[in-house]
């Protein structure tokens, strides 16, 4: 697949990792399987099989996801286009799942927000895109589903200026919304494509005209399309700021780019310029230093844990990105929290829907590593030096249950599960101090249905749960001096304390109120809602 006359810079130079964010059902994992068929990965998008059932998208592992038609898993799916290698990290649109994608966030050099023409800009949305402006991720905006009824091409800008805090630079404008949709006008390569309508699974070329002016355009919309579209265009350019590639990766400027993922149309726009523009690696920021991608020595970090990728084989893969150096097949790397080398036979890299193990890989890739339960969320690998990359922090999570046992035959397989599908950072485990009875918290009750449903498909366990009145889980630090106010809290809340799976102590408040009466009882105390603080 590699040359290896190709220098370490210039591997660099080519690869471009990014993340797909949006609402459900605003077509991210439409667009992410187009973007794969115009790097040649996958032949047909969605292909029909012949007994008339649709096979799912490329990107969804897991049997619940499509039971559920919704993304619960981030996937990775490689890709070469324009030999730049291209590595799309898809994430879990629906807000249970909100966790994981923001750890996805954490590996990505960019990001692609994906927005419905129809409902505009959505809560969710808003979440994720506030993270991303929070690390300064620079972000491209697809205004998807064209073809159908939406709103105005300027009232989504506005829209997503207001609700998103977004500095919005159109690089391609609609010919017509809805029914009357026709085409787009690219601002990026001054050139139309006209809409052809009928369903794309495959790529064709279609009708691609050089300039406004030309007697084709015309012909093909009609001359009041053409007029509106002259006025528009006009409108774009006055109102707008230009295109600026440093204000853009600054995190300053967000081009937006029109398109209908379904009929494949703008799709191709998006990707030519998103090539272009988007940023290599970039440096990352640890306890200790600054790594940049272009030093020699090897150090990445665990984003991911993804249990039972082949229900055949009892593995877990652990998704690591790689910041800086190269990492290769069989060479023993440190793994910090371990303090211990570890090497690894089979590292696989992901191409389109298949794994395939790969020798070297670069900073900006990521790799699979097989892991027997080495690895947890955030773990640093280097060459040798002791660094820590930060940034992955839990939440606290919003709802709170027992976890109770219904087989106990089958205690073994339970905690085994359990244990390793909060590894993997589904939800998180909180074990009470009193009597020791296991806690499971979640972001959304959705998790609740997968890891029962994972227990009993992957560990052959089952469990019940029983409702737990619990507001947050607060990670509690002692101020200097504190240790006296520490001492009268924890005799008081005795019944509500707990610890985490890294046996930091959590308090699990019933209610704001009184978290707020046993913060002003104990000063000396301090109440965190993440676990890296």
């Amino acid at each position: 697949m590699y040359f290896c006359h190709m220098s370490f810079l210039d591997e660099i130079a080519r690869r471009r990792t990014f993340g797909i964010i949006s609402h459900p059902d605003a077509g991210k994992t439409t667009l992410t399987e187009k973007l794969l068929l115009f790097g040649g990965a996958i032949q047909e998008a969605g292909a029909v099989k012949s007994n008339k059932i649709k096979k799912a998208a490329t990107s969804d592992f897991m049997e619940i996801e499509r039971q559920r038609g919704i993304s619960v898993a981030t996937s990775v799916l490689a890709f070469l286009y324009k030999d730049k290698k291209i590595n799309i990290l898809d994430t879990p649109g629906h807000k249970d799942f909100a966790e994981d994608t923001y750890r996805t966030l954490t590996a990505v050099d960019s990001v692609i927000v994906v927005i419905d023409v129809a409902k505009g800009v959505e809560a969710q949305t808003e979440k994720l895109v506030e993270v991303c402006r929070m690390r300064n991720i620079p972000i491209i905006v697809f205004i998807n589903k064209l073809d159908r009824e939406g709103k105005d091409a300027f009232d989504l800008l506005d829209e997503v200026e207001q609700k998103l805090g977004l500095t919005t630079v159109p690089l391609s404008f609609p010919i017509g919304m809805g029914y009357d949709f026709q085409g787009i006008y690219n601002l990026w390569n001054e050139n139309i494509r006209l809409f052809e309508g009928e369903q794309k699974t495959t790529i064709s070329q279609s009708n691609l005209i050089e300039n406004i002016d030309d007697p084709a355009l015309e012909k093909a919309i009609g001359s009041s399309a053409k007029e509106t579209l002259a006025e528009e265009l006009e409108l774009v350019r006055e109102v707008y700021p230009r295109f600026n590639q440093e204000a853009y990766l600054a995190g300053d400027q967000q081009p937006v780019f029109f398109g209908s993922a379904l009929n494949n149309f703008g799709v191709q726009e998006l990707l030519d310029c998103f090539v272009d523009i988007a940023p290599p690696p970039l440096a990352k920021d640890s306890e200790e230093r600054t790594i940049a991608p272009d030093e020699d020595a090897f150090s990445g970090f665990v984003f991911k844990i993804h249990a039972n990728m082949d229900p055949k084989h009892r593995d877990r893969l652990a998704f690591v990105k790689i910041v800086s150096g190269t990492f290769t097949r069989n060479v023993p790397y440190l793994h910090v929290r371990l303090k211990k080398k570890l090497k690894f036979s089979s590292p696989n890299a992901f191409f389109a829907d298949k794994k395939e193990i790969v020798d070297i890989s670069y900073p900006g890739d990521i790799v699979g590593l097989h892991d027997t339960g080495n690895f947890k969320i955030g773990d640093t690998l280097t060459s040798g030096e002791q660094i820590h990359f930060r940034g992955i922090p839990s939440f606290s999570p919003e709802h709170f249950r027992y976890i109770n046992n219904a087989d106990p035959m089958k205690a073994k397989q339970l905690n085994k599960g359990i244990d390793q599908l909060m590894d993997e950072g589904v939800a998180q485990l909180f074990t009470l101090e009193l009597n020791g009875r296991k806690v499971v918290g979640t972001v959304g009750a959705l998790q609740f249905d997968v890891i029962q449903y994972r227990l009993e498909h992957e560990y052959g366990a089952s469990c019940t749960y029983e409702n737990l009145n619990v507001h947050k889980a607060c990670w509690v630090e002692v101020k200097a001096g504190g240790e006296e106010d520490f001492a009268g809290f924890k005799q008081t809340k005795a019944k509500f304390l707990a610890k985490d799976k890294q046996g930091q102590l959590v308090y699990l408040t019933d209610s704001a109120f009184s978290l707020q009466m046993t913060q002003s009882k104990y000063p000396g105390v301090i109440f965190h809602a993440t676990s890296e603080f």
